[in-house]
């Protein structure tokens, strides 16, 4: 099992861990409920130093990224980010990632955890079709990074305190290079997996005491606190944001997953599975991803059947929890077309059970 740079502050800090994507991982600190709302209503850290960092650079960079994601790359400017998928040839998804533009040729992306080794596999045998040099044009540098995503309302007002470049107003899904806590080169950026404002610090492993020692005296006026894997998880949830291997895998296409709109049709973006995309909006799908909230007591679980009044099974539970801001039991999952409007009644088979719920709008409310 691998450590972050960061895995000995978690153990003094009193984290019960876990193993998670290979990596010794907190789960919780002071405790699930009590991060989630510190990250809603002030500012909370998360040590996200088990994600992929890629690079890919050269005269054939735009081509390949054209080729490997189903988001529009070329609409990128230097400083955007953007959330896009990998296609896997057979309508399914290897992994969603974002992708940094630095310059027209060189581009910075960050994949999942568990996926890390799966798609530098399948995306160094497409750049090498392409003629491009493994190592050199595209390269695995996920062990030279550590990162912190700081988030909250207030995280951007705390981390302003440790830099001269302008960070509190930054627009959504953008980055810039700066100086931060008395360290150069730092990756700061406004994506956030919370739907609470915030930010992502990427530094190299050397930096990452330094890095962590003054974001945390930075938000201590702001009552900054650790936040685990647990509260990661619940806070992506109100937002009805994908998780890989929940919502998303190599057997849900982007379409299916409400994420259509990551999917750009557009001239010079000849990406895998293009045609089978092409074909599965004009025909529509069997099968949605939609949020729904209980209606009954119980808490949903992935996996779970979806079913019909009449206890016909119409489907699964990807995620569910009982939502610490929301205070009620929601979940998202995979449903028959015919049962993905809003306010449409669905049934949880809870042990046996049957529990009432219905269709909702994403981000719960």
């Amino acid at each position: 099992m691998k450590n972050t740079p960061f895995t000995q502050n978690h153990v003094e800090l009193g984290a019960k861990m876990v193993e998670f994507a290979g990596y010794n991982m907190p789960v919780q600190y002071s405790g699930l409920i009590d991060e989630h709302l510190a990250v809603r209503n002030a500012v909370g850290v998360f040590d996200v130093s088990h994600m992929g960092e890629f690079w890919a650079k050269g005269p054939k960079a735009l081509e390949f990224m054209q080729r490997i994601t189903t988001n529009d790359v070329s609409a990128l400017k230097d400083g955007q980010v953007q959330y896009t998928c990998l296609p896997n040839g057979k309508g399914g998804i290897v992994d969603d990632l974002l992708v940094y533009r630095f310059k027209a040729d060189e581009y910075f992306m960050v994949p999942n955890a568990a996926n890390i080794d799966k798609d530098f596999a399948h995306m160094s045998a497409i750049a090498k079709e392409m003629g491009m040099k493994i190592g050199k044009d595209f390269y695995n540098a996920s062990q030279d990074y550590a990162q912190l995503a700081v988030q909250g309302p207030l995280a951007l007002q705390a981390m302003q305190k440790l830099t001269t470049t302008p960070v509190v107003d930054m627009t959504y899904y953008t980055f810039k290079v700066i100086d931060f806590a008395g360290v150069s080169d730092v990756i700061f950026s406004i994506t956030g997996y919370t739907g609470s404002g915030g930010c992502e610090i990427y530094c190299k492993v050397e930096d990452a005491q330094t890095i962590w020692k003054a974001v945390y005296e930075a938000g201590t006026e702001f009552g900054i606190k650790p936040a685990g894997l647990a509260a990661r998880d619940t806070l992506r949830l109100e937002m009805g944001f994908c998780l890989y291997g929940h919502e998303i895998d190599e057997t849900t296409s982007p379409i299916e997953a409400g994420l259509g709109w990551l999917v750009k049709f557009v001239d010079n973006k000849p990406f895998i599975d293009r045609e089978m995309m092409q074909q599965l909006k004009a025909e529509g799908v069997k099968r949605k991803l939609v949020g729904f909230e209980l209606l009954d007591k119980g808490i949903p679980r992935q996996g779970y059947e979806l079913c019909d009044a009449d206890g016909n099974i119409i489907g699964h539970v990807c995620s569910g929890t009982q939502a610490p801001s929301l205070q009620k039991a929601i979940g998202t999952g995979y449903v028959q077309t015919a049962f993905s409007k809003i306010d449409t009644e669905i049934w949880v088979k809870i042990r046996e059970k049957l529990v009432k719920a219905k269709v909702v709008k994403m981000p719960f409310k």
